[in-house]
């Protein structure tokens, strides 16, 4: 089973060349494929010597978000399975076999890697309460039990990511296709993942008011397609 890496980066030069590494660490069948997002503070420089025969590095010439990365990267992929990748140190790729298990195994369409159930860095009580909300609500929308909808990793079959019309570009795009894929009824499975948060001053970007953007996609979605 070849699993596809998806990599969306916007000015992670401090780390994109480490996760690389890492992702190119892990024994399974895989390609990589990096979406560059306009960066400004010399990542764009570092890919150029990185990219060859391990990684296809593709580039936008503004910045259009998380969700307009990935958007870029899905007609690309050519695995079997999709994951999701940060270009930052927060999410670690050995967890990669587990991940992609339960749709292995047949049980899965989607498995979401949850931070909360597995070991985490513990810091930043009112990001990890708005997180906390953001599952509430959709648990409360979407008749589910997640733990962590705004996990960064988000796993797919390929014929079902291939298929999912995304139309958010920023940080909107988490809530959305969690919409999308529960109003589908895909079988979601969540499985513990181990989870190194940053703080803002370490680089973190998503905010309060990604928060509420995320309250209305959620709502939105729950009533429209």
């Amino acid at each position: 089973m070849k699993l596809s890496v998806i990599i969306p980066v916007f000015n992670e030069r401090q780390t994109i060349g480490q996760i690389l590494d890492e992702v190119k660490k892990v024994e399974l069948e895989k390609e990589i494929i990096v979406v560059d997002d306009c960066s400004t503070d010399g990542t764009r420089k570092i890919l150029k010597e990185l990219s060859g025969s391990t990684a296809k590095v593709l580039y936008h010439s503004e910045n259009r978000g998380k969700g307009g990365a990935v958007k870029t990267a899905q007609s690309q992929v050519s695995g079997d399975v999709v994951i999701i990748q940060d270009a930052d140190l927060e999410y670690r790729p050995e967890d990669y076999p587990k991940l992609i298990k339960p749709i292995e195994d047949g049980f899965a369409d989607v498995v979401y890697g949850s931070r909360f159930l597995g070991p985490h860095r513990v810091f930043m009580f009112w990001h990890y309460s708005g997180n906390k909300l953001l599952t509430w609500l959709t648990n409360i929308l979407y008749n589910t039990m997640l733990t962590d909808m705004e996990t960064g990793y988000k796993v797919f079959r390929a014929e079902v990511f291939k298929k999912l019309k995304i139309k958010s570009n920023r940080f909107d795009f988490e809530p959305e296709i969690t919409a999308k894929i529960f109003k589908q009824k895909l079988r979601v499975v969540e499985v513990p993942i181990t989870h190194y948060g940053r703080g803002y001053e370490e680089g973190k970007k998503i905010g309060w008011k990604d928060g509420l953007v995320a309250i209305w996609t959620l709502i939105r979605y729950r009533f429209t397609d």
